[in-house]
């Protein structure tokens, strides 16, 4: 069994650090994934917007729009992020000491949190410039899954988000207590290593399907389609990987040791599995709109 689990590559969580002043400033992998993210979903929305074969008539946005709405959108990502976190995962916790809740560089961001943060500032801004609300939400559906597959690979990095425990040879033996603690497993534990399978499906499959549809089959064309199989990919993307997703630790106890958020039984589902049923559904609904002619 030990050989073949693979162990943890010797990676820093910082792509560099500079002392200066007596202090420590470091560049972290997260934070670098949120910064190509944003640069890559900037470039592709202004390839997009200047592609006219791509729209029924003119397209929805100028790029000077596109630079205003980049402001709202960053700020929607980390508020919507932080807040999703709070409320979702971990309230009793921030409650009891709310000066934690600005603490972003300590960890604890929500894909769903962020998501509702990006829909607020993006109806936000759209009602204020006139823009298509359809077809805004195609553009952003476009522009997200690169920063998803790149958040994804510096979980991995950090080790953080890991799996639960398994014995397929691909099994990853991650670092600390925490990943260590597998009640019933003899030795090292290896884990899956959930945040490749995120970064490959959500993040590299759905940025594919993404880009084939709005540059070669005219889906920009049907406003809310892009955004539509976006939010239904993304959201069985993250219902199947939850399955071998290790759920945070406050919702394990002793009668509930897989984590589900929602439990009958022996079975239930996850935190994660719940927020998205209802984008699942929402996406579907938009996709089968857009297509009726």
């Amino acid at each position: 069994m030990r050989a073949r689990m693979i162990p943890f590559p010797d990676l820093s969580p910082n792509l560099f650090e500079i002392e200066l002043f007596g202090f420590t400033l470091a560049l972290r992998w997260y934070a670098l994934a949120y910064i190509v993210g944003i640069l890559f979903g900037w470039w592709i929305v202004l390839r997009a917007i200047r592609s006219p074969r791509l729209w029924q008539g003119a397209a929805p946005m100028v790029p000077e729009q596109v630079e205003r709405l980049l402001t709202w959108i960053i700020l929607g990502v980390i508020l919507g992020g932080r807040l999703g976190y709070v409320l979702f995962y971990d309230l009793p916790t921030y409650l009891a000491d709310p000066l934690q809740i600005v603490k972003v560089w300590e960890g604890g961001m929500s894909f769903h949190g962020g998501f509702l943060g990006v829909v607020v500032a993006a109806l936000w801004f759209g009602r204020r410039e006139g823009i298509p609300l359809l077809s805004l939400g195609d553009l952003l559906a476009l522009a997200t899954p690169l920063g998803l597959m790149l958040g994804r690979l510096a979980n991995f990095v950090n080790a953080e988000l890991w799996g639960r425990p398994t014995t397929l040879p691909w099994g990853v033996i991650f670092p600390g207590e925490a990943a260590q603690y597998c009640p019933g497993v003899e030795g090292l534990c290896a884990r899956h290593p959930s945040q490749l399978y995120q970064a490959g499906l959500e993040g590299l499959v759905l940025l594919l399907v993404l880009l084939w549809l709005a540059f070669r089959t005219g889906a920009l064309k049907r406003p809310g389609l892009v955004m539509g199989v976006f939010l239904a990919g993304y959201g069985l993307a993250r219902f199947l990987v939850e399955f071998v997703r290790q759920p945070d630790a406050q919702f394990v106890s002793e009668g509930n040791p897989i984590g589900w958020a929602v439990q009958v039984g022996q079975a239930g589902l996850t935190m994660g599995q719940l927020l998205s049923l209802p984008m699942i559904a929402l996406g579907l609904w938009f996709a089968l709109r857009a297509r009726r002619p």
